[in-house]
């Protein structure tokens, strides 16, 4: 592995030991109905990892007041899957039968606590890879040839194509010209330098590798920066170019699912967000990263992310996208009549997303939240994202749609600072995005309006979205009523319409001029998740980054 800089001058990793004992709580195998056979619950079981002469590795369960009391592994052909945060089961493969693979044995593990099932997990992983190297040690940054979690549900395709762009210094460029996000992240390390001196920092996906000399130059002890793809050889030479810095910073080629560092993190700091915050599923990244690299109660930059939704109503949008499909109305196209596919092509449009930046004044109801912690989320609730949809109209309108955009917070011991993509905010590279329904609602005002945004991850890196909206009964006796009408959508994040051009000037009619409600930065919004959470504060709409107090 290169590093950018001198030789002899990162820390060097520790030899791993032949052994390594954990203390459970209990085990049991998945086809016994109680505690495996010869194990009581009279003394905790032994997890022992060994490394044989020969270069097997085994894992063994075992009691000390009885020896006979022993369940084996060979690491070389088990697997390990978490069922919650204290008990996972171990799988060891089977014969292979017709070219598929049976099991052949499943025992559960219940650890004492989360702390021991996470060390464990990280322990599991490293044994794994001394079955690859035959025993031999995994110097910083090496990876192993064993398929990782992100090969697992990334299709290769789109695993190639996405560090082929970030591997290309325009779009780098295109990133750090944000200065709304660029001078966001820079003022959150440097304000916050207390959580930096003297820290070691991991960089998750760092790209041109700036938001690790930002770390350098708030005081850290060591960043490592970790990049799968090319631009990690022009971040070595950014650094390089900056020799006051890179002494303390080292570049790591690789995956954060596949990569191993020398010591543990204090500070994790990343810009894993994509259009709607989960676009690109690098969330998934940086939270496996948390597992794997940061201490316990270390730093992460930044701390939560809010998606935020709100109906909105778009003549012009509408209008726009329907009349896309009219091309294949025509009955005469050389002869050919293309009307039978302008069902199709009408739909199609419709699944995608819009990402361009519009009039606040859209918006027809105060805006909610749907909230993600980034230092408490599994990679699992990335998976799937169900958030219910609750809104009052504050117009009588067509509603064409659902607008989002999201926010995250940077929470510094010394100032907590927020990143916004809020319309009527200073534009950023994300913009915003609006899901627009191929059938329009009508409401009037007071009038509420539910559904569900559902959002399903898929290989190619990205979201199915399911978008539903309803109109309840309206005026007297509506608590009596039900529906009145619904409309559906399906989407794909992977395929959005990218419309940013200049923002058209929308006339206020006369009777929402008083309806200045809809300026949603200026709205108390609490998450569908933690009501009440302070850390649910908005963030001033005239800075990108303000003080918050209530922090």
């Amino acid at each position: 592995m290169e590093v950018a800089s001198e030789a002899g001058k990162k820390p060097k990793p520790k030899q791993k030991p032949r052994s390594e004992e954990f203390t459970l709580a209990s085990i049991q195998e998945l086809q016994s109905p109680s505690p495996s056979s010869g194990f009581s619950n009279s003394s905790p079981v032994k997890a022992r990892f060994r490394l044989d002469k020969g270069g097997l590795v085994e894992l063994r369960f075992e009691q000390e007041s009885e020896p006979k009391s022993l369940i084996q592994l060979d690491l070389n052909n088990t697997q390990i899957f978490k069922l919650t945060a204290v008990q996972s089961v171990c799988i060891e493969e089977g014969s292979e039968v017709n070219k598929e693979k049976t099991y052949s044995r499943g025992t559960t593990i219940q650890f004492r606590n989360e702390d021991e099932s996470r060390a464990f997990h990280y322990a599991f992983e490293l044994w794994k890879k001394e079955v690859v190297s035959e025993g031999s040690h995994l110097p910083n940054g090496t990876m192993t040839s064993l398929k990782s979690k992100f090969d697992s549900k990334i299709e290769a395709s789109s695993a190639k194509m996405y560090f082929h762009y970030y591997g290309q210094l325009l779009h780098q460029q295109n990133m750090l010209q944000d200065y709304v996000r660029t001078g966001t992240y820079y003022a959150a390390v440097i304000e916050n330098r207390a959580d930096f001196i003297g820290r070691v920092v991991v960089d998750v996906g760092a790209g041109s590798g700036i938001l690790s000399l930002f770390a350098a130059q708030a005081g850290a002890k060591h960043v490592y920066a970790v990049e799968a793809s090319e631009m990690a050889d022009y971040a070595r030479k950014l650094i390089a170019g900056n020799p006051s810095l890179s002494e303390r910073i080292t570049v790591i080629k690789g995956k954060v699912e596949e990569v191993e560092l020398p010591e543990k993190a204090d500070v994790l700091i990343s810009e894993p967000m994509g259009t709607l915050l989960v676009n690109e599923r690098m969330l998934e990244s940086y939270v496996i990263a948390r597992d794997r690299f940061l201490v316990p109660n270390g730093k992460m930059f930044p701390t939560v992310g809010r998606i935020h939704m709100a109906p909105f109503s778009d003549e012009y949008l509408y209008i726009e996208i329907a009349n896309k499909a009219l091309f294949w109305q025509q009955q005469n196209y050389y002869g050919v009549n293309l009307t039978s596919l302008h069902g199709s092509a009408f739909q199609g449009y419709f699944s995608q997303p819009v990402v361009d930046a519009f009039d606040p004044r859209l918006l027809v109801a105060p805006a909610i939240a749907h909230v993600i912690d980034f230092t408490s989320v599994k990679e699992e609730d990335l998976y799937e994202i169900d958030v219910p949809l609750k809104f009052v109209s504050s117009v009588g309108t067509r509603i064409h749609g659902l607008a989002c955009w999201f926010d995250v917070l940077f929470n510094g011991s010394t100032v907590q600072r927020w990143l916004t993509t809020s319309p009527g905010a200073p534009t950023t590279h994300w913009y915003q995005l609006r899901c627009v329904l191929a059938q329009p609602l009508y409401v009037m005002p007071g009038q509420e309006i539910t559904g569900r945004l559902h959002l399903v991850a898929h290989t190619a890196q990205s979201y199915t979205i399911h978008l539903t909206l309803s109109t309840k009964m309206w005026g007297p006796g509506a608590e009596q009523g039900g529906i009145l009408q619904t409309s559906s959508g399906k989407l794909d994040l992977k395929e959005p319409y990218y419309r940013m051009s200049q923002t058209p000037v929308y006339p206020v009619a006369q009777d929402q001029q008083s309806q200045q409600l809809l300026q949603t930065q200026d709205i108390p919004i609490l998450s569908q998740d933690e009501d009440g959470s302070d850390l649910m504060q908005p963030p001033p709409q005239q800075s990108t980054g303000a003080e918050l107090n209530s922090l």
